[in-house]
């Protein structure tokens, strides 16, 4: 099967056949676009047909790329990810990249959903409470970084700060680490995902590059994600990222 082919039984799949533009307009751009997405990208090997949609879902949340989400949360969906999987996807995203830039991708991926006819809301997730929050994302924090750096750093916040280390702990990963439906892998590689396509961010991309690696990713799986991001990152975010996970990952 040549890429042509290659690129049109991905279309097929993950996209109905559908265009991505106006290919009366922008024939050659059309051409390729899918070519490159569907040809050379998404049928390369190392993540599931699920977590890619998921990786791409992060990145066009932290992308601000709203008008294409409707369309990929329909994508999603085909590649096989459930409507809590792609619901939890977004929520994820939220303290990387905004409350309000998480809630624009929402209305985009419940939009998506009304056409699919899944029905809304999706399940409750939340398994936290006022009381058991901060303690409980606490030791989540602690799982995937190692308590004596998440100690050191909490202890050595300025007390005009503390309040930062706090709402990091409740909030990031209280509220949304602890959520169900995805995995703390699954969760870790879509958080390394957003924050790479957010861009500028590269001393939390070697972060959470090494996060990901202590909660049992591959550097393999790593590079598969930041591969996914390129059509829709560009080269210069994607080769950033590459360079996190070296930091991270090589001796």
């Amino acid at each position: 099967m040549n890429r042509a082919e290659t690129a049109q039984k991905y279309n097929e799949q993950w996209f109905q056949g559908a265009p991505f533009g106006d290919p009366a307009a922008d024939p050659e751009y059309e051409q390729l676009a899918r070519r490159f997405l569907c040809g050379d990208v998404l049928p390369r090997d190392g993540l599931t047909q699920a977590q890619k949609a998921l990786v791409i879902l992060a990145g066009l949340t932290a992308g601000n790329l709203f008008p294409a989400l409707r369309r990929y949360a329909r994508a999603a969906l085909s590649a096989g990810a459930t409507p809590v999987e792609i619901k939890e996807a977004i929520y994820q995203c939220a303290p990387y990249v905004g409350l309000e830039r998480a809630r624009c991708a929402l209305e985009e991926v419940n939009a998506a959903f009304k056409e699919a006819g899944v029905s809304l809301p999706t399940p409750p997730q939340g398994s936290v409470s006022e009381k058991d929050r901060f303690e409980k994302g606490l030791d989540v924090q602690r799982h995937i970084f190692g308590r004596e750096h998440i100690d050191a750093m909490r202890a050595a916040a300025p007390a005009e700060t503390k309040h930062m280390q706090d709402f990091l702990s409740a909030h990031c990963f209280g509220d949304f680490y602890t959520r169900g439906a995805l995995d703390l892998k699954t969760r870790e590689l879509i958080t390394f995902s957003a924050i790479c396509a957010l861009g500028g961010c590269e001393p939390q991309a070697k972060a959470h590059a090494a996060a990901n690696i202590s909660v049992g990713n591959s550097r393999e799986t790593l590079i598969e994600a930041a591969t996914l991001l390129l059509p829709f990152m560009g080269f210069p975010r994607t080769l950033n990222a590459l360079a996190c996970i070296d930091a991270a990952t090589k001796p």
